[in-house]
């Protein structure tokens, strides 16, 4: 482990100068995640923890979403019926029965608690079985706060791997070029069940199932494009969290656990319990937001690595679907789709089933394609394509649409393009896979996404969705019944900041980036001055990161304190994301005379909290000569379509 928490690379450091300035950085990507790779069992299958594996096996393999499992939350081996529901059933019918099964079940518990030895029905009598000698009165009562309904998903499974066959070679090299473990590529089983437009209840997107906030670190996200939607460039995005968390974290079950539970939260687990030990922290830790979904997320991805290793054993033999290929133009200016459709002579339903990215706005004509943007068509050989790249767009504004601008808390905007009708342009060769469509067309819910919040965009996109092209896209009324088994916790959004903002029990915090006195005191409505008399700070003394900073609480409670500082930061970071985007990392040495200020000014005037949160566990405000620090590599929004 190098001082960042992360791997060091297996072959040493890559020294090279960056600027005049006398920076040197190390090649990080597959250098830095070899050791992973070379693990003999980067995912870890704990005996503990086998009972819960099983449990997922059988959900993703034995019950389909006309039926699901009442059991207990915690011990999943005990399972007290399988409910069935009739077709077309509604969602608000299937939740009337559920809670008829889970009252039966309740007062079955309740009279078996209480029976002592007296003689018990045949099923109170399997009921009680399936504790065994765990099934004291004490724990069988507590167990009725704890029964818990599952819905099946053996049917959305096998679709999940029929449909991976369109994206599983490029999610491979995504993988390996990043060094990462490729038992990492049936993530989406549990995600999304490889459905590109799944959308969840809580607002997440895509087969990776990224939150809004989240995505925004890796993607563009706007009014004219969600790359969300985009499996390829989510695939990216998904590699690139991941090897954040497994550099921050150090083992790949917690890396895996925080892509549902957030980084910070896994952090504090791991903190909490004094241990990497996935099994213990399954078992052991307990905090108000880390509940089933939390708990159960590295168990399930075992489950989806055991049934993607043997589908023929679990679903018997599966084609899977071929991959497409297709090429990528570089939109010069910012264009209408409907010259593009004109000029390129391509079918909109085929531009839209290769760039489910573009919203709907961008179809409708409210907004141009945004330039610069990597416009993906068919691939019909090279003479056609040579055809294709000569053919000019028609004359179009060289301006930027006000519309398709970034949010206003952007730091910058993409520069407008010079004044002209350039032809496209080939951007880098690239063949890949498009998005699969038996009919050549894409659903429609692909192109309606607005942005809105999450949830409410969530929910107006299931609406509109129609019912007219395959893969179906999930409807609003369906969303409990076919939503992903776990999806994202909706308590505890997959957040990759590892800082925690929380006070401790002694009052105090430790100081983050880009926080001064003001802003504690500001928080806490007393005077700078005040908190300065409270830590004994002479009145031109900095507060420096890391550092420990007592606390008055006489007029704002810890709670409102800590919601404040989350929100100061939530916005912090949610201005910055909508104008870059992280598209890599390099390690920097450190020399003498390096300071965390000197290092982000050399940077682009890189964020001081940016860095904090990819070098957690470095003393960044005693910086020695020598000193590994992973510097995230940044560009603006748009500047690479």
């Amino acid at each position: 482990m190098n001082s960042t928490g992360g791997p060091a690379g297996s072959h040493g450091v890559i020294r090279w100068p960056l600027t005049r300035c006398g920076w040197v950085f190390a090649a990080l990507s597959c250098l830095a995640f070899a050791p992973a790779l070379a693990q003999d069992n980067p995912m870890p299958r704990p005996p503990q923890l086998e009972r819960d594996v099983q449990f997922w096996i059988r959900v993703y393999t034995q019950i389909d979403t006309n039926a699901g499992l009442l059991h207990d939350q915690y011990n999943l081996s005990v399972v007290y019926d399988t409910l069935h529901f009739a077709p077309n059933t509604t969602p608000a019918e299937r939740e009337r029965q559920v809670d008829q099964a889970r009252e039966r079940c309740s007062a079955a518990l309740r009279r078996i608690a209480d029976a002592a030895d007296a003689p018990l029905s045949a099923d109170d009598q399997r009921i009680k079985e399936l504790w065994g000698a765990e099934g004291t009165p004490a724990r069988l009562r507590s167990a009725i706060e704890d029964i818990r309904f599952q819905l099946g998903q053996a049917d959305r499974f096998r679709a999940g791997l029929i449909r991976s066959g369109a994206w599983e070679t490029h999610i491979a090299e995504t993988l390996a070029n990043l060094g990462l473990p490729a038992e990492l590529a049936v993530l989406p089983h549990v995600e999304s069940s490889f459905n590109p437009a799944a959308y969840s209840k809580v607002g997440a997107a895509g087969l990776w199932q990224f939150m809004r906030s989240t995505g925004r670190r890796y993607m563009r996200i706007d009014s004219a494009v969600d790359d969300r939607l985009d499996p390829f460039r989510s695939t990216e995005a998904a590699a690139q969290l991941l090897a954040y968390n497994y550099r921050v974290l150090g083992t790949w079950p917690l890396a895996l656990t925080a892509y549902n539970h957030g980084t910070a939260g896994v952090r504090r687990a791991k903190e909490t319990l004094g241990t990497d030990d996935i099994a213990r922290i399954v078992r052991s830790y307990s905090s108000r937001t880390f509940g089933f979904a939390s708990r159960n997320f590295y168990v399930s991805f075992l489950a989806a690595l055991d049934i993607d290793r043997n589908p023929e054993k679990y679903f018997g033999a599966l084609q899977k679907q071929s991959e497409a290929r297709f090429q990528e133009v570089q939109v010069p200016a910012y264009v209408p789709m409907a010259t593009l459709e004109r000029a390129l002579k391509i079918d909109a339903d085929k531009l839209r089933a290769l760039n489910p990215a573009l919203l709907r706005s961008v179809w409708d004509g409210q907004q141009r394609v945004p330039r610069a943007y990597h416009l993906r068509l068919p691939l019909n050989g090279s003479t056609w394509t040579r055809e294709l790249l000569a053919q000019p767009t028609a004359a179009t504004s060289p301006a930027e649409p006000a519309a398709a601008a970034p949010a206003p808390t952007a730091a910058t905007s993409p520069a407008a393009p010079a004044p002209a009708a350039p032809a496209l342009t080939a951007a880098t060769p690239r063949v890949a896979l498009a998005r699969p469509s038996p009919g050549g067309a894409v659903p429609a819910a692909v192109a309606q996404r607005e942005s809105a919040e999450d949830a409410a965009v969530a929910a107006a996109a299931a609406k509109s969705r129609t019912a007219a092209t395959s893969p179906q896209p999930v409807s609003a009324a369906q969303a409990e019944a076919l939503s992903p088994a776990l999806g994202p916790a909706a308590e505890a959004e997959q957040n990759p900041d590892p800082n925690d903002y929380s006070v401790a029990h002694d009052d105090t915090i430790r100081v983050a980036g880009d926080e001064t006195l003001g802003h504690y005191a500001d928080w806490l409505a007393v005077s700078t001055q005040h908190v300065r008399e409270i830590n004994r700070f002479k009145f031109h003394r900095a507060v420096l990161i890391g550092q420990r900073i007592r606390l008055d609480f006489r007029k704002v409670s810890r709670e409102t304190f800590e919601a404040n500082r989350r929100e100061y930061h939530r916005q912090l970071q949610a201005a910055y994301f909508a104008a870059h985007r992280i598209v890599g990392t390099e390690v920097y040495i450190a020399r003498p005379g390096d300071s965390l200020w000197t290092l982000t000014q050399r940077a682009a005037q890189m964020p001081m909290w940016l860095v904090q949160q990819y070098n957690p566990d470095v003393d960044l405000a005693d910086l020695r000569a020598g000193t590994q620090i992973v510097m995230p590599r940044v560009e603006e929004v748009g500047s690479g379509g």
